[in-house]
């Protein structure tokens, strides 16, 4: 093609575009806001909105839950200790070659717990 030719396709194109509706989008402004509601009702449901919790959670429709437990306070709390003093609680067997732990880690050969220094 030569130079001719490429103007006058050029001039085609532009004037399909001119033809078919090109413009560029106008600046409006900001809008208004329009509200229906006064301040005292939007704040009322802001506050019942902020009370009703998480209404997208799983267990929203559950309400309270109840268990029924047989172990005592103090049984629960004993254990929750003996668990937090264990140096080996949070040991994850997949975690090693073949998921297998090694003998090394079946029991501690030191103590962990703080001794006084006497």
């Amino acid at each position: 093609m030569n130079t001719k030719q490429l103007i006058a396709v050029s001039a085609a194109a532009l004037a399909m575009l001119g033809a078919a509706g090109a413009h560029a989008e106008t600046y409006e402004g900001v809008q208004a806001v329009t509200s229906y509601a006064n301040r005292a009702d939007v704040q009322a449901e802001a506050v019942a909105a902020a009370r009703g919790g998480n209404t997208y959670s799983d267990a929203n429709g559950e309400g309270v839950v109840a268990i029924d437990s047989t172990l005592d306070r103090n049984a629960v709390r004993a254990q929750a200790v003996a668990a937090a003093h264990d140096p080996l609680q949070s040991l994850d067997r997949r975690a090693f070659y073949r998921d297998q732990v090694p003998s090394a880690y079946s029991k501690p050969a030191v103590s962990f717990t703080r001794q006084a220094g006497l």
